[in-house]
C-alpha cells in the first residue's frame, strides 16, 4: 500500500529493497494491465517520492536508486501524466542532477537517462528540462562511432529525441548548431557501421533530425547544412538491404518534408476557364489562408509509411448534430407556395389521358413505316435491346465476372447484348424530332453547321498508314487523313470503320453521339470529339484484381523526386502542353509526347517534360474556383513501344487516395479499338499517392495561401507505337453520352409496357438542358381500376452526378435505366409498383467542362439544398421545387436516392438519416418515450445487403453531421419528410466483398 508505507525512513532499507525487488519481479512478469493497476493506486507518485527521498541522502544509496529508476522508467512509459507528476514532485532538477553526477559511471547514468526519456515525453516537462540544460548534458554523452558504452549512447539519443518533440527545444537546437552536429554524428555512425549492428543508434539520430525539422527554422538550418545531400547520398547505400527499412522510412520522411517549397508552375491556381455569373455575383475563393509564407506542415499530419497502411481513418464524432430540434423533420418552404404550381407540368403521368392510346399507336406505326423506307446506312443503324437476335449480327457475350446469373439476369443480359439489323422502333416526341431529323438528313445538317461556323472534328487518328493497311484493307490507306481539322462526316475511313464495327457497342451510336455533342454549350467552345466517347467501348473481357502495391514504391518515387534537386543534370523542364499559353505547347515534337484535353469532360491544364520519359501533369481547377483537383481526362500520342512512361499528377488535394490501395487509372487505345477491342482498361504500375513540395502561394492564389498538394504518380507502357491513347481518373461518362443513351433507350423500349416521358427540368447556368425522366408501367387496360392503380403508384426519386468527377455515379445510373426499361420480370414488377422520377445528371455544366466537384458558379451543388439560388443553382432549385410539389399533393417519394462516387472507400454502401443513431453515436442520452423513430430507413440497405453482391451493410452510416445539413440526403429527409432518404456511394476502386471480389490469383 504505497500511500501508507514509510518509504521516507532510511532505517527501513532492507524492507524497501525487498518491496522494490518484488515490484520489479511482478511488473516484469506481468502485462500492461498490472502496470496500469499500480498507476491507478498511486504507484507513480509513491515511487517519485521515494526517489526524491533517496536522492537527497548523502551519499546517495545506489542500491536503492537503481531499482527505483528502473521501476520509474517502466511505469512512466504507461502513465500518460507521468511528466506532470514529475514536476509536481519537484523531481525534474533532481533527475538531471543525478545524471550529471554519474557521467563517469555508465551503469548509473543509463538508469537516469531512461527516466529522463520518459519525463521528456510530456512536452511541458521536456521544455523545462531543455531550459535547465538537458540537451547540453546529452550531447556530452552522445559520442562518434564507438563500440564502447553503446547502451548508454543509445539511451542518450532516445532521451534527446524525446526532448526535441518540444518546439522550444527544437528551436534551441537549431539556434545552437546542434542540428549540424547531429548530421555529422549520423554520417559517422552510418559509414562506420558497415555490418549494420547499430541500426537503432542511426535511427535514433534520424528521429532527432526529424523532430527538429518539424519547425520552419529547423528545415532552413537543415538545408543550409546540406542535409538534403547528406541524407540522400547515405540512403542510397541502404536501398538494397530490407533490414534497413526503418532507416529508409525516416530519411524519406525528412527529405520529403524539407524539400524547398515551391508554387505550382502556373500563372494562377484559379481555373483556366471562367464564366460570368448573373447579377454581377462573384465567385469567392473557397480556400482559407494562413499567415505564413508557406504552410508549416511539419506537424500538420502524422507521418506515415504508406507501405504499411491497412486501416482507414475514422470520422470524428464532434461533427454530429446533437440538437434534437434541428434533427426533427420540419415542413418548410424556401419559396412562395404559389410557385409550386409550375411543377405540375413535370408530372404528366398524374393526368395522362390514356383514351388516346389507340391514336398514338396508329401514329407510331406511320412513323415506323417512314423509318423502314429510309436507306439502311450506319447513320440510321441502332442497337435494339428488346428485339430478336439476328444470325448475322450478334454481340458475343463476354461476362466480366465468371459467375452464373439467375434466369432473370440471364434474360436481361441477353436482351442488352443482342444486336440486329431490324428497323428501329421510334417513339417520336417534340424533344426527339431534331435528333431523328439529324439522322435522316445528315448532309443538310453538315451544311448548316458549316454556315454557322460550328464544326466538330474527330480527334486525329494514329499516324501509321502501314498499320491501317495491315489492319483493314489496302484501299483504305489512300483515304487516311490523320492531320488535325479533318471533318468527321467527310472521312471515308470513318465511314468504312463505322460499317465494320458499329455492331460492337450496345446502347451506343456514334451518329447520335455526334448529333448531341453539336448542341453543347461549353466555355472552351470545344471543336473536337474524343475518340472513346464518339466510338464507345465494350466491357473488359475478363475480371481483373486490384493492383497489388509494390513494397517501397512510395519511397522510391520520393527519392526520385529529390534527385531532381540534388542531381539536376538530366532534368529537361520543358512545357509541352499549356491551356493558358498554347504557344508553349510542343505538338509533333519527336522527342516528347503530345497532349490534348480540349474536348468534352477533358481536364489537363499543363504538361511538363521532366526527363525523357517522365512528365509532370497539372489538372485544371473547377470553373470559377481555385480548388477541387481530382478528375483528369486527356489524350496522349506519339509514344514509343515498350517504354515505361512516368506521369506525375502534382496538384491533387486529398490527403489520401485509393491509388494507395490497389486503384489504377484507366486507359483507352485507339489502335486497339479499331482492331475490334474498344475498351477502357485499368492500366499502370508503380502507383502511389503522397504529399509533395508544391504549395499555393499568395501570388498564384490571389492572396490565398497555405494549401499543400499531393502527387499521384503512375507508370504506363503503351500497347502500340505511335498510338493515340486516352488516360482518365475513372471511366469517363459525358453529358453527350447520357443524352444519346436516353435517345436509344427511348426508341428501344416496349411502348406497350413501358411508360417513358423525357422532359426538360430546366436549363443549366451554362444553357444546357437538364433532362427529367418518368418511368413506370403502362396501365393494364383503360378500365377504371387499372387507371387508378396507375395514378396511385408511389414515387421513387433517383438522381446522379451532382459532382462531375464522380463518373461512376453515371455508370450506376446507366445500369439503373437499362434495367428499368428492360423485359426482366423484376423490372416489370418494379414499373407496376412504382413511378420513377429520375434526374440522371444534376450538373451537366460541370460534366461538360471537365470539373470535378462544382458547377459553373464555383459552388458544390450538393451543399446548396437548404437555400438554392434559382439563377446560380437552377438544377437544384427546380429539383427541390418538384419535390416540394410532390409533398404538397401528398405524393412525397417513398424512396429518395442520390448516386455518388467515393474516393476513399471500396464497395457500395448507403448513407441515411436517423435521429436516434446520431444521438447514440454522439454519446447523448435518448429518451425513447420522447423520441420515437420508424426504423424503416434500414429496410432498403438490409435488402441490398442480401441481394446486391457489391453492397456492404457494415459500411453504411445513418448519422446526421452538421457539415452535411445542406446536402440532398439531409434536406429531403428533414424538409420533405422522406424517411428513406439516401446517398448511395460507389467506389472508384473495386470490391473487397461478395461476388465482385476478385482474387489476385485469377488470370
Amino acid at each position: 500500500k504505497f500511500g501508507v508505507f514509510p518509504f521516507q525512513s532510511s532505517s527501513d532499507k532492507d524492507v524497501m529493497l525487498n518491496i522494490l525487488s518484488v515490484l520489479t519481479d511482478l511488473l516484469s512478469l506481468g502485462t500492461g494491465r498490472r502496470i496500469h493497476y499500480v498507476i491507478s493506486k498511486g504507484g507513480s507518485e509513491a515511487l517519485l517520492q521515494a526517489l526524491v527521498t533517496a536522492a537527497r541522502t548523502e551519499p546517495p544509496d545506489h542500491s536503492i536508486l537503481l531499482p527505483l529508476l528502473r521501476l520509474l522508467a517502466r511505469v512512466g512509459q504507461r502513465d500518460g501524466k507521468f511528466g506532470l507528476k514529475v514536476q509536481k514532485a519537484e523531481a525534474t532538477d533532481l533527475i538531471l542532477s543525478l545524471a550529471r553526477r554519474n557521467l563517469g559511471h555508465h551503469l548509473h547514468l543509463i538508469h537516469c537517462l531512461w527516466v529522463l526519456r520518459v519525463c521528456a515525453s510530456n512536452v511541458t516537462t521536456g521544455t523545462t528540462l531543455g531550459i535547465n540544460g538537458a540537451m547540453e548534458l546529452l550531447f556530452k554523452v552522445i559520442t562518434p562511432y564507438s563500440k564502447r558504452h553503446v547502451r548508454t549512447v543509445r539511451a542518450a539519443i532516445e532521451a534527446l529525441a524525446a526532448l526535441l518533440k518540444s518546439k522550444s527545444n527544437s528551436r534551441q537546437a537549431a539556434n545552437r548548431g546542434y542540428l549540424d552536429g547531429l548530421l555529422r554524428l549520423y554520417q559517422d555512425w552510418h559509414y562506420n557501421d558497415v555490418s549494420n549492428n547499430y541500426i537503432y543508434i542511426r535511427r535514433g539520430l534520424l528521429l532527432c533530425l526529424k523532430h527538429i525539422t518539424n519547425i520552419q527554422l529547423g528545415r532552413e538550418t537543415f538545408l543550409a547544412s546540406r542535409g538534403m545531400e547528406i541524407l540522400f547520398t547515405s540512403v542510397q547505400d541502404c536501398l538494397s538491404c530490407k533490414n534497413l527499412d526503418p532507416i529508409i522510412a525516416i530519411v524519406t520522411q525528412i527529405l520529403r518534408k524539407c524539400y524547398p517549397k515551391e508554387p505550382l508552375p502556373v500563372v494562377t491556381v484559379r481555373s483556366s476557364y471562367s464564366y460570368p455569373l448573373p447579377g454581377n455575383v462573384k465567385a469567392e475563393p473557397p480556400c482559407e489562408g494562413s499567415e505564413g509564407k508557406w504552410p508549416n506542415d511539419g506537424e500538420e499530419e502524422a507521418e506515415k509509411d504508406l507501405d504499411n497502411e491497412d486501416v482507414e481513418s475514422k470520422e470524428e464524432d464532434c461533427d454530429l448534430e446533437t440538437d434534437v430540434n434541428k434533427l426533427r423533420p420540419r415542413s418548410v418552404l424556401d419559396r412562395p407556395e404559389e410557385e409550386l404550381g409550375q411543377y405540375e407540368a413535370l408530372c404528366p403521368e398524374l393526368s395522362h389521358n390514356f383514351q388516346e392510346l389507340e391514336s398514338e399507336s396508329e401514329e407510331q406505326k406511320r412513323l415506323e413505316d417512314r423509318i423502314e423506307s429510309l436507306p439502311l446506312t450506319p447513320s440510321h443503324f441502332m442497337p435494339s435491346a428488346t428485339s430478336v437476335k439476328h444470325p448475322n449480327y450478334q454481340w458475343q457475350n463476354q461476362n466480366v465476372m465468371e459467375i452464373e446469373p439467375n434466369t432473370g439476369e440471364k434474360d436481361f443480359k441477353a436482351s442488352v447484348q443482342s444486336w440486329t439489323k431490324e428497323k428501329c422502333r421510334w417513339d417520336w416526341t417534340d424533344e426527339q424530332r431534331d435528333i431523328a431529323e439529324a439522322a435522316q438528313d445528315a448532309d443538310s445538317c453538315e451544311e448548316e453547321d458549316l454556315a454557322k461556323g460550328h464544326v466538330l472534328a474527330l480527334r486525329p487518328l494514329p499516324k501509321d498508314a502501314a498499320w491501317y493497311k495491315k489492319t483493314f484493307h489496302p484501299e483504305c490507306e489512300a483515304s487516311i487523313n490523320p492531320s488535325p481539322g479533318g471533318r468527321l462526316e467527310s472521312s471515308d475511313i470513318l465511314t468504312n470503320l463505322l460499317e465494320k464495327h458499329q455492331e460492337d457497342i450496345p446502347f451506343h451510336s456514334p451518329r447520335f453521339y455526334t448529333a448531341r455533342a453539336r448542341s453543347l454549350k461549353t466555355i472552351p467552345d470545344y471543336k473536337d470529339l474524343a475518340f472513346p466517347d464518339f466510338w464507345g467501348h465494350q466491357p473488359p473481357p475478363y475480371s481483373k484484381p486490384m493492383l497489388e502495391r509494390k513494397y517501397g514504391v512510395q519511397r522510391d518515387k520520393v527519392l526520385d523526386d529529390v534527385r531532381r534537386l540534388i542531381q539536376p543534370g538530366d532534368v529537361i523542364g520543358r512545357t509541352v502542353f499549356d491551356l493558358d499559353e498554347p504557344s508553349h505547347s510542343s505538338p509533333g515534337d519527336p522527342e516528347c509526347l503530345t497532349f490534348f484535353s480540349k474536348f468534352e469532360s477533358g481536364n489537363l491544364r499543363k504538361a511538363i517534360q521532366v526527363r525523357e520519359f517522365e512528365y509532370d501533369l497539372i489538372m485544371n481547377t473547377d470553373v470559377n474556383s481555385n480548388q477541387h483537383h481530382q478528375w483528369f481526362y486527356f489524350e496522349v500520342r506519339d509514344m514509343k513501344l515498350a517504354v515505361p512512361y512516368r506521369f506525375n499528377v502534382i496538384n491533387c488535394e486529398k490527403f489520401n487516395s485509393q491509388f494507395n490501395y490497389g486503384m489504377q487509372p484507366v486507359m483507352y487505345s485507339v489502335k486497339e479499338a479499331l482492331q475490334g477491342r474498344p475498351r477502357w482498361l485499368r492500366a499502370g504500375h508503380d502507383i502511389c499517392y503522397y504529399k509533395n513540395h508544391y504549395c499555393c502561394s499568395a501570388a498564384a492564389g490571389g492572396g490565398v495561401r497555405g494549401k499543400c498538394y499531393y502527387t499521384l504518380t503512375f507508370s504506363i507502357k503503351f500497347p502500340h507505337k505511335d498510338d493515340v491513347c486516352y488516360l482518365a481518373y475513372h471511366y469517363p461518362y459525358t453529358y453527350s453520352t447520357m443524352m444519346s443513351h436516353l435517345d436509344i433507350l427511348k426508341q428501344n423500349r416496349n411502348p406497350k409496357k413501358v411508360y417513358w416521358r423525357q422532359q426538360m427540368l430546366c436549363q443549366t447556368l451554362g444553357g444546357n438542358p437538364c433532362p427529367l425522366l418518368t418511368i413506370t408501367a403502362m396501365p393494364e387496360s383503360k378500365k377504371r381500376d387499372d387507371l387508378e392503380q396507375f395514378y396511385d403508384r408511389p414515387y421513387v426519386f433517383l438522381m446522379a452526378r451532382v459532382h462531375p468527377g464522380e463518373s461512376n455515379a453515371s455508370w450506376v445510373m446507366k445500369g439503373t435505366l437499362e434495367f428499368l426499361v428492360s423485359s426482366d420480370p423484376i423490372a416489370d414488377l418494379l414499373r407496376k409498383c412504382f413511378i420513377f422520377k429520375i434526374v440522371p445528371m444534376l450538373n451537366p455544366d460541370g460534366v461538360i467542362n471537365g470539373n470535378h466537384r462544382c458547377s459553373l458558379s464555383g459552388d458544390d451543388l450538393n451543399r446548396q439544398w437548404l437555400t438554392p439560388n434559382s439563377q446560380l443553382h437552377p438544377t437544384i432549385y427546380h429539383t427541390k421545387g418538384l419535390l416540394y410539389y410532390l409533398r404538397s399533393i401528398g405524393r412525397a417519394p417513398l424512396v429518395f436516392c442520390d448516386y455518388h462516387g467515393h474516393s476513399q472507400k471500396k464497395n457500395v454502401f448507403l448513407y441515411g438519416c436517423s435521429i436516434k443513431e446520431t444521438l447514440w453515436q454522439a454519446g447523448c442520452m435518448v429518451d425513447t418515450a420522447v423520441i420515437t423513430e420508424d426504423v424503416g430507413y434500414r429496410t432498403l440497405p438490409k435488402i441490398l445487403d442480401k441481394v446486391a453482391p457489391a453492397f456492404v451493410m457494415n459500411s453504411c452510416s445513418f448519422l446526421v453531421e452538421k457539415s452535411r445539413e445542406s446536402t440532398a440526403r439531409v434536406v429531403v429527409w428533414k424538409e420533405m419528410g422522406v424517411l428513406r432518404s439516401y446517398t448511395m456511394e460507389s467506389t472508384y476502386c473495386g470490391c473487397t466483398h461478395g461476388l465482385y471480389k476478385v482474387s489476385k490469383f485469377l488470370s
